[in-house]
Parts: C-alpha cells; sequence; structure tokens
C-alpha cells in the first residue's frame, strides 16, 4: 500500500480515487508536462519534464493494474468453484455444456472430442464464452472434419465486432463522421483525407497527426492537443477550436471559416508557432 500511497501522490490524487479519476489526472498531467509544451532552447526543462512524463506513466500503470487486480478474482472464480458441481450431473445429458467445460479443467479433453457433430452447435454459443475459448475449439475442431473450417472465420468476426474503438491501423481517407473519440490518443495517426465531419474529439490527444486534407467540419476539438499536426488544408469550418493547442501546427490553406476560437476581444487557442499562410479565418479573410 506505502507503493501505491506513492503512485497516488506522483498523480495529485486521494488514496480514494476512482479509475476514471486516475485516466482524468494522467491525461492532465501529461498534458501540462508533455516536452514539446517547453521551448527546444530550455534543455534542463525539456529533459526535467520527459524525467516527470515517464514517471506519470508508471503511476498510471501501476494503478490499473492495481484496479485490475482488484475486479478479476470475483468473475474468474465463479465459473470456475461453478464447474465441478454442473459438470457431475449434466455430462451424460446434453453434450453442448461438457465440451466447453472440460478444455478449461485439462488440455487433453479437447483431443477426445473429435465427433463432427458435437462441433457443429459450438459456434452459436462461443459467443456467450469468454474471447479465450473460441480459439481452442477452432483448433481441436479443424483436424476432425471439413464442416469444422466453415465455422473457423465466424468467431474472429465476432469478435471484431465486439470491439469498442475502431481499429487505428487502417489507412487514411476513413470515415469516422459523428463518433465520440472524446480523450483518445490518436498521436501519430495518418488521417489525411479522412472524414471527422460532426466527431467528438474533446480533450484528444492529437500529437503529430495527419489531417492534412480532412473534413473536421463542426468538429468537437476542445482543449484537444494539436502539438506539431499537418492540418494542411483541412476543412475547420464552424469546429470548436477553444482552449485547443496548436502550436507548431501546419494550417496553411485550411480553411477556418466560422470556427469558434474565442472572444472578438481574446483569442482562446494557443498557435505558437504555427503555419497559418494561406489559411482562411474565422472571419473569413484570408491570413497572408
Amino acid at each position: 500500500m506505502a507503493n501505491l500511497y506513492y503512485y497516488y501522490r506522483v498523480l495529485e490524487l486521494p488514496t480514494s480515487a476512482t479509475l476514471e479519476e486516475v485516466n482524468q489526472a494522467y491525461k492532465d498531467l501529461a498534458f501540462i508536462w508533455h516536452p514539446d509544451r517547453i521551448p527546444k532552447d530550455n534543455q534542463r526543462l525539456r529533459d526535467k519534464a520527459q524525467d516527470k512524463l515517464q514517471e506519470l506513466n508508471e503511476a498510471r500503470d501501476r494503478l490499473r493494474a492495481h484496479f485490475r487486480q482488484n475486479h478479476r478474482p470475483a468473475p474468474a472464480t465463479s465459473p470456475r468453484s461453478a464447474t465441478p458441481s454442473t459438470a457431475a450431473p449434466k455430462a451424460s445429458r446434453p453434450p453442448t455444456q461438457s465440451p466447453f467445460r472440460q478444455p478449461q479443467a485439462a488440455a487433453p479433453p479437447p483431443r477426445t472430442s473429435s465427433p463432427p457433430r458435437e462441433s457443429s452447435p459450438r459456434p452459436e454459443s462461443s459467443s456467450r464464452s469468454d474471447p479465450q475459448t473460441t480459439p481452442r475449439t477452432a483448433r481441436a475442431a479443424s483436424p476432425s472434419a471439413a464442416p469444422a473450417g466453415a465455422t473457423h472465420p465466424r468467431a474472429p468476426n465476432r469478435s471484431f465486432q465486439n470491439q469498442a474503438p475502431p481499429s487505428f491501423s487502417q489507412p487514411s481517407g476513413i470515415n469516422w463522421q459523428g463518433k465520440d473519440l472524446k480523450e483518445r490518443d490518436l498521436s501519430g495517426r495518418n488521417l489525411s483525407h479522412a472524414n471527422l465531419a460532426h466527431t467528438n474529439l474533446k480533450d484528444a490527444f492529437l500529437h503529430n497527426v495527419d489531417l492534412s486534407e480532412a473534413n473536421l467540419t463542426r468538429a468537437n476539438l476542445t482543449r484537444a492537443n494539436l502539438l506539431k499536426a499537418n492540418l494542411y488544408r483541412a476543412n475547420l469550418q464552424d469546429a470548436n477550436l477553444m482552449s485547443a493547442d496548436l502550436s507548431g501546427a501546419n494550417l496553411s490553406q485550411a480553411n477556418l471559416r466560422g470556427a469558434f476560437m474565442g472572444t472578438p476581444n481574446r483569442l482562446m487557442v494557443k498557435l505558437t508557432g504555427a503555419n497559418l499562410q494561406g489559411a482562411i479565418m474565422p472571419d473569413g479573410t484570408v491570413h497572408d
């Protein structure tokens, strides 16, 4: 507990903080201590910020692991404790329940359940079992008969459908229109020509992202970290850029018409070192 107390103190949190509070505190402090926010000519502060960022990463990872260990035992022990009592009376009745429970108890049973008739109903109930059991059933059924090969691609397809976040390894031109990507870390991604209209990118980490010619119409970029992002010819019309950090970003020929960047008397967007050559400003004027 003494080590955990230290990690809570690194994130400036009490020991009663929740996992959500840990994640939010990390994002706030990582945004403040990011080395790219410090001038390059001040190497001493940049080194200090780098050390602080590593310390924040370690504190977040240790506390996340602590929360996972506290929440995993309950669901993990309940199915194992139920198998010895229910497997004995039901082993002779339905053949669909015992094949799934036997592989969890020992490794040899999957090789004995070779008849193709028993492997056919498995894809229907595999969606209810743990994701870890689907590859085991596919391996056990594949050498038995040809029909088992037809069921093999179905299990991975369903597992991919259950994944909440989209795959960020997809090529440019992706369509994420209207998606909720709040607080997502998209640093360094290739999102050129992407459709991000009406997308919620509030508090998102978009450091060094390639958003050239991307559609960000009416996107919510409140407090987004766009340090050194490439927004060449990006469409930011009517986007919300309040408190966003665009330091060092390339906004040349970008369309900022109607974008919300502050009040008439005060600019609420950080544009230190940003390239605005040829950009259409919120009032419709073209920046020289």
